[in-house]
């Protein structure tokens, strides 16, 4: 094949891109941490994924140079937050910027925690060690070691596609009735 002849693929716009991504539902987080002088940090985060069981690691991805992102780099650690589907309103605040968003949430933060836990939104938190990062464009990839699992409640995921937060459809019996 001449040089002539060897096409470049062109780049996807972002708008192409984000329309490519939101046919993927997912569930959604706040991934948190909290500064040496005990500021709170967090944001909402769709891109979690589990890499492996044996260690337990997961990935999140959060945007370069936000201060959560700063936060979990300068302590090592961070807290994922999965959020119930009744918490779609606190989703929306830590993807907001709001410089408050700690004081509009309830939120706990024991000895053992990476980070906050919010207690009234999550229904299942994941404490975690930073053990390698990678960053890709606009963004950075945080591979955590799961080091402490609470909450764990059977209360649904809220899910994000279609730029809409969903949940679950209620479960059919095999009559066709809800459980």
């Amino acid at each position: 094949m001449s040089e002539s002849a060897i096409r470049t693929p062109e780049a996807v716009a972002p708008d192409e891109f984000r329309s490519l991504m939101s046919g993927f539902p997912t569930g959604v987080s706040v991934v948190s941490a909290t500064d040496p002088q005990g500021v709170p940090r967090g944001m909402t985060c769709s891109s979690v994924c589990s890499v492996s069981v044996e260690p337990p690691v997961l990935l999140v991805c959060l945007r370069d140079e936000s201060p959560t992102l700063d936060t979990v780099l300068r302590s090592g650690s961070f807290t994922v937050n999965l959020l119930h589907a009744g918490a779609r309103e606190c989703a929306e605040l830590f993807a907001s910027g709001n410089p408050h968003r700690f004081k509009l949430v309830p939120w706990e933060c024991d000895s053992l925690a990476a980070g906050p836990h919010l207690v009234a939104d999550a229904h299942t938190v994941a404490d975690c060690e930073v053990v390698l990062t990678q960053r890709m464009g606009d963004h950075v990839t945080v591979y955590g070691e799961v080091r402490r699992v609470t909450g764990r409640t059977e209360r649904e995921p809220l899910l994000y596609g279609l730029r809409r937060f969903h949940s679950w459809p209620p479960l059919k019996t095999e009559r066709g009735t809800d459980e």
